[in-house]
């Protein structure tokens, strides 16, 4: 029977941001605009940190270069077919297409939270113990913190797509965008046990990684006495905590709340999916004048090129 149900709907349809088309063709210029910022930006900051020499060799810039990695990857899970969207009246996505979307989203979504808990421990060893720097945070500790935070992300989505698609969908097929909540609503049985298994698994997920990151900070700037060294610390920190924010806000407001669902839910879903993965470069770039002294560099090379 749940078999024979799930068959029913094949189909998933997007719902959007208008019905106008006028309005529709404004926020494509908008949304692609966002799109390209985020290759733009993510793919400049990865080439900046290939490239220098001190940069490359730094472990900090070596995850921030895989956090971009991260973001562009993020990117094109939605917003592409976002995109797509705007130009066609009909707003459909296949059932399989929505799995695989959903899938996408969690493994990376859920590498990009273990990352940004890996880039807080940097912080933590390079404030804290900064003599042993160097030899805890090695190259070969580094690849595989980024490893365990893929693994991880990979192990989150395959539950969180064993659980949507075990339930059964027959009825109705209107969804802002396929992830976990918005599609096991529609599903035709009972979620009560698959919500709070969602809240188990992403809600506590976002919700300990990001009080396991204030903690660090906390700790860094209780450790260090001086007025001056902790405004070092913060301006040091100052734009992790930023990403932190934009990520781990949205993502804790989404997945901490079962059976609720809120007008401002596609404003905030656009936030962490489109939005923050544009803001990242520019929020580490703007404030680091060693990532910006290497671009710098590197746009000589490439016009003395």
């Amino acid at each position: 029977m749940d078999q024979n149900q799930t068959e029913v709907v094949r189909s998933f349809f997007l719902s959007g941001f208008s019905q106008t088309s006028s309005i529709e063709a404004g926020l494509f210029v908008l949304f692609l605009f966002f799109c390209v910022s985020t290759w733009v930006g993510n793919v400049l900051i990865m080439v900046t940190v290939a490239s220098d020499k001190y940069l490359n060799s730094s472990p900090m810039y070596f995850l921030l270069g895989n956090l971009s990695f991260l973001d562009l990857c993020y990117s094109t899970v939605t917003t592409p077919k976002l995109l797509a969207d705007f130009l066609n009246h009909e707003k459909l996505i296949s059932y399989d297409q929505c799995i695989v979307q959903l899938f996408f989203l969690h493994f990376v979504g859920a590498a990009e939270m273990f990352l940004l808990t890996v880039m807080a421990y940097d912080r933590y060893v390079a404030i804290c113990r900064p003599l042993h720097y160097t030899t805890v945070m090695s190259r070969g500790l580094c690849c595989v913190l980024v490893a365990v935070s893929w693994m991880g992300g990979f192990v989150h989505s395959t539950v969180q797509t064993i659980l949507t698609i075990r339930l059964p969908f027959c009825g109705p097929n209107q969804v802002f965008f396929c992830d976990v909540p918005p599609v096991i609503k529609l599903a035709c049985a009972d979620t009560f046990v698959v919500e709070l298994l969602m809240v188990s698994n992403s809600g506590l997920i976002s919700t300990i990684s990001f009080v396991v990151l204030i903690s660090s900070y906390t700790t860094i700037l209780v450790k260090i006495r001086s007025k001056e060294g902790r405004r070092k610390a913060l301006s040091t920190c100052a734009s992790h905590l930023m990403v932190v924010t934009l990520f781990f806000g949205p993502c804790i407001f989404i997945y901490t709340r079962p059976f609720s669902t809120f007008s401002v839910d596609k404003m905030v879903s656009v936030l962490y999916n489109v939005i923050t993965p544009m803001l990242n470069p520019l929020i580490y770039t703007l404030r680091n004048k060693e990532v910006k002294s290497a671009m710098q560099k590197l746009w000589v090379k490439i016009i003395a090129f």
